[in-house]
């Protein structure tokens, strides 16, 4: 089931939006081991937030549409995210 995600991390204080085309699980995981790009920065990223979807390209849409906001505060309501 693809979905639409966003996640967190508490060490960079910054989230990240994404899509996946299935296993929603596997890919926070690749967040949090060794790579490149931008979640390299931190291996403390959590699921906040997530959307299911039919197919890859509405979540893929829906991505680009929270992306497109270009706001934290809009994501955060989005979340229900509050810091501690």
């Amino acid at each position: 089931m693809p979905y639409t995600y966003i996640i967190y991390s508490h060490s960079a204080d910054r989230f990240y939006i994404g899509s996946t085309a299935d296993d929603l699980q596997q890919r926070i995981r690749k967040h949090n081991s060794h790579h490149r790009g931008f979640t390299a920065r931190a291996n403390d990223w959590g699921l906040v937030y997530c959307e299911k979807f039919e197919s890859i390209q509405q979540a893929r849409s829906r991505e680009r549409q929270i992306k497109a906001w270009k706001n934290r505060k809009r994501i955060e309501v989005l979340c229900g995210f509050s810091k501690p």
